[in-house]
């Protein structure tokens, strides 16, 4: 079952969704609906796409944890990651703090945050406050696995 709001498919079975959270309506469409691209992000002012200035092809994908294995989000000048429904990365854990972490990317380096997270935020399995991220580094935040691709 597709979620109304955000696009992303869930089970069948589900009453919410598992990415935004919203209520899932049982009735089937077959009209076609917008779906809005995951990590591409967003003014929070309007709906228009907030393209990158650096770094155009850097990106997080999800490696595991929460069914969600495979996903890939770009990365903005800055991507917030958390339970949080606003997040621009949304992962929906109670081991994952509202506003968990940050990711900066400029034309000169990627560099993540975290937000005084309860769980905290690990690198290569090394808990940071602050680290500036290399081609394949795993991120770990809450349960869920994540690998930074540079390019």
């Amino acid at each position: 079952m597709f979620c109304t709001a955000c696009g992303h498919q869930n089970n069948a079975d589900a009453n919410y969704c598992a990415k935004c959270g919203a209520y899932l309506v049982a009735e089937q469409h077959t009209e076609t609906i917008p779906v809005p691209l995951p990590g591409v992000g967003r003014d929070p002012d309007s709906n228009v796409p907030v393209e990158p200035s650096g770094g155009q092809g850097a990106a997080l994908v999800i490696r595991s944890g929460g069914g969600r294995a495979g996903e890939r989000f770009r990365l903005l000048d800055t991507t917030t990651i958390g339970r949080s429904p606003t997040s621009d990365i949304f992962l929906d854990d109670v081991t994952v703090s509202r506003e968990h972490a940050v990711v900066y990317n400029d034309t000169s380096s990627v560099r993540l945050e975290d937000r005084a997270s309860l769980n905290g935020t690990f690198v290569n399995h090394e808990r940071v406050d602050k680290q500036a991220l290399t081609d394949g580094d795993e991120l770990q935040i809450g349960k869920y696995k994540l690998t930074y691709l540079a390019e």
